[in-house]
Order: structure tokens, then sequence, then C-alpha cells
């Protein structure tokens, strides 16, 4: 199985209990054929384009440049749907967190994270995770199915709707940037991801820059240059480690694709420069990658690439193996960095009292029992001993 339809036999259909079909998450040509099947004129889906995400509008009566009847039909036929928020968590400071119920029943979190200049919403893309990063709460919860773009697309609908800004100010935006940094590999469910973020990105919708856009990958090396080249969105590596063999203990992805495979498809990454460069996210681990010689071997490893290093003070979680580097680790392992011409910021936690910081988000929004820190460890180790057959 390629790693473009990785997991695509767990979509779920986008259609509600009454039989109607969720409009949101089809492409412009697909809205279209869905007028025409229903009897109605091709230009009624550029109304419709507005209506659901500019306008952000949920309900058919509301759309006021169609006639009458031709909301009465849509609405026979047709949903315009969210998901169900089941938790709505804030932070002290001011980071949200919102835990979202699909009409399956299955579950994700999505985490808005409010700044000075911008605020940006980090967007899950599976339930659960295929791979196993020892240091990511979200890679102890085993991979139920991938998400549809429409339940992409909603996360960012529904942080729109919690937030107040529809239709989405020019200027000053509470959402303007996305980063696809939450649950699930994005790269695993490539289709998906770039349909919904195709969405996002119209211009006569919800219109968020793809300069604005990030996706986050674990190093799905078949995946990268595709993405490059059909998104050109902003792209982040998680790498957290500089040899093989610390980075196949602690990403066993790169079991699969080892570092000179992977620093090759960053170099050959579509539209990089100096102007755009790869951030590469490093979770900063007490006495496992974070030494002095780590740096030096970091910038040794990145030579050439246009990069900047996200250091990333480890979030502990309820049975995390791992802890947070001392504040002197992190700074001397900044400084080697930095001195060698890579901007190396230290990214400061945020909603960590909410469980909504880097590494920590999982469909249960609750401290874990001994008993279920007990089954991540067998999860753990039933990963393991598949990735080893």
């Amino acid at each position: 199985m390629s790693a473009s339809n990785h997991a695509s036999a767990f979509v779920l259909p986008a259609t509600d209990a009454d039989g109607r079909k969720n409009l949101v998450g089809l492409s412009r040509e697909e809205l279209e054929a869905e007028m025409l099947a229903v009897g109605l004129e091709k230009f009624r889906a550029r109304q419709l384009w507005h209506w659901i995400y500019h306008r952000g509008s949920t309900d058919f009566a509301e759309m006021t440049t169609l006639a009458k009847p031709v909301r009465e039909k849509l609405a026979d036929a047709y949903i315009v749907a969210r998901p169900t928020v089941v938790k709505d968590l804030k932070s002290a400071d001011g980071t949200r967190k919102w835990l979202l119920r699909m009409p399956d029943g299955q579950e994700v979190e999505s985490v808005h994270i409010p700044e000075e200049d911008r605020g940006t919403l980090c967007v899950s893309s599976q339930v659960g995770c295929t791979l196993t990063c020892r240091f990511c709460h979200t890679g102890t919860q085993r991979l139920v199915r991938n998400l549809d773009s429409a339940e992409i697309v909603a996360q960012v609908m529904l942080a729109r709707d919690m937030l107040g800004e529809w239709p989405a100010p020019p200027d000053g935006r509470m959402l303007s940037n996305i980063v696809m940094m939450g649950m699930g590999e994005p790269l695993f469910n490539y289709d998906n991801v770039a349909k919904a973020l195709k969405i996002v990105m119209d211009g006569d919708g919800i219109s968020i820059s793809k300069r604005r856009i990030t996706l986050s990958t674990s190093g799905v090396v078949p995946m990268m240059e595709r993405c490059g080249e059909e998104l050109n969105v902003n792209l982040a590596v998680s790498l957290h480690a500089v040899t093989d063999e610390l980075r196949n203990l602690i990403m066993p992805i790169n079991r699969k694709y080892p570092l000179r495979d992977l620093m090759e498809a960053c170099r050959n990454y579509p539209g990089l420069s100096n102007a755009r460069r790869i951030t590469f996210e490093y979770v900063m681990l007490k006495g496992v990658n974070d030494t002095p010689a780590d740096a030096r071997a970091l910038v040794k490893l990145l030579e050439g690439i246009p990069a900047k290093i996200n250091l990333i003070p480890f979030n502990e979680w309820p049975g995390a193996p791992y802890e947070r580097s001392t504040a002197r680790a992190i700074q001397v392992f900044g400084d080697i960095v930095n001195n060698a011409g890579y901007a190396s910021p230290v990214r400061t936690p945020r909603g960590e009292d909410i469980m909504a910081a880097c590494g920590q988000l999982k469909s249960a929004s609750l401290r874990m029992t001994a008993a279920e820190r007990a089954a991540i460890a067998a999860v753990i180790a039933e990963k393991d001993a598949a990735l080893a057959s």
C-alpha cells in the first residue's frame, strides 16, 4: 500500500442518517456535479461556495441569494455539517482545545493558539496515528481511520464558528495560520489533506494563503516532493535525532526512511530557498538528544539546506518515558546551532494545563490512570513487535 492511500479504507462516508450528503469538503467541480444531479444549474455551486466558505453558513434557509424553492430542494438532499464539540477547554495562556466528535463517534482534537500578530490553528488529519514516536502522546493511540476532506476542513470552519469570525476580516484575523501538526501523519492521508487545504486556500472562501499554512511530516519521503509541487505550502519535518540509531528508537518510521533519504528529500523540496526554509522540529529530551555533540551533529546534518530549527521543550504527559531537557541544556544547544547560522528559536510551551501542547494531543482529554498507562506500554510493545516482523 502506497503512502498516499495509507488507511484509505477507513475514510468515513460523508452522509447523515437520512442519506443527505455533506457539501463540506467537496471541490468546486464536485459541487457543480451535485447541483446538476439534483436538477439545478451549475452556477448554484458558486453561490453555495460563497455561503459555506466565506459566510460560514450551515443553514440553507439563511442563503438568501438563492430562491426559496432552491433552498428547500438543497435542504432535502444535503447538509452543511460540523463535528460535535464534546469539550471546549481554555488554557490560562489563552490557548483553546476542542475535542471534536465525528458522525461515527470517533474523536479528534484541534488547538487554537492566539498570539499578538496572528492566531494559529493546529489541525488533525487522522483519528489516532500509525506511528510510534516515543515522545508523542498521540502515538500511543492506535490508528482508527483517516479523516476525510470534510472533517479536515470542518476543523477550520468550527474554529471560525467558535471565534465568531465569519466572514473573515481581511486583516487582524484571530485565525490566520494553519499547521497540519495535530493527530496523525498528514502525508499518510495525503489525498484528503490536499483536497482540504485547496479548499482552505481558495480565495473566494476561507482564503488562507499557502504562505500561512505549514504541513508537518515525520518523514514520509515518497510524498514530500508531491506535496511541494501540488500544494507549495511550508514544510516542517519532525527530526528529533541526528543519528539513525537514535531516530530508529524514538521514531520507528526512520527504519523505513532513514536520515540520508530524508535529508535528500528535504534538499529537493520544491520551492526551497533562503526565503522559504524548511522548519526542522527538534524535541529536547533530557539525556537523550540534547548534548553539545548532538547540536554540532545537527548543524552538519543540515548543511546546504535552507532551514530553521524549532527547539521544543518536551511536553510531558501521563506515563511519558522521557523528561524535558534543562533550560541550561536547551540554551547551550540553541547557541551552537544559532552560531552556525541557523535560526533556532525555543518554542514556548502553550496550553500545557489543558494537554494542548505539542505532542500531547489524544482523543481522550483526561488524566490517565495507572491501568491506562500500562495499556500505553502494551500498545507500544505491540507496534514494536509488528515493526520487527
